[in-house]
């Protein structure tokens, strides 16, 4: 019989009731959320968020006004040859997504991707005009 590992969560083990009304978590080795740092220059954002294990072509990026989601799906093989025997199984196949908006408009033509890494890196240039504005009331 293989070695099995369990991670022992003591929350969850005490009190049951509790943590079943939370979300459950993602399966070990899928990250709950993708990770981001989002920094601002006068003209642009730049946001550089961990894709572990994702290729380019399984990478969803969607910019609407100041609207941003990043969807990617993690496909990993389970081959196993013959004669060998599988002792830990931690890489599994998923989804992982993340939306957030922005204080500005994006210009969606002039947006910029590239993956290197596990990195990927949004240069999101701002709509000319956008923004805030003050309402003068009637």
């Amino acid at each position: 019989m293989p070695a099995m590992t369990t991670r022992f969560d003591p929350f969850r083990e005490f009190w049951p009731e509790v943590f079943a009304r939370l979300p459950a978590r993602a399966p070990e080795g899928v990250p709950a959320e993708i990770r981001l740092d989002v920094s601002e220059t006068p003209g642009a954002y730049s946001v550089r968020a961990e894709m572990p294990g994702a290729r380019k072509e399984d990478i969803h990026v969607r910019v609407e006004g100041n609207a941003v989601s990043i969807a990617a799906e993690r496909q990993q093989t389970r081959e196993q040859k013959e004669g060998e025997r599988v002792l830990l199984r931690e890489l599994v196949s998923g989804s992982v997504a993340r939306s957030f908006t922005l204080a500005q408009d994006i210009d969606e033509a002039a947006v910029q991707a590239k993956l290197e890494d596990g990195v990927l890196t949004l240069l999101l240039p701002k709509r000319s005009g956008g923004g805030a504005r003050r309402i003068e009331i009637q």
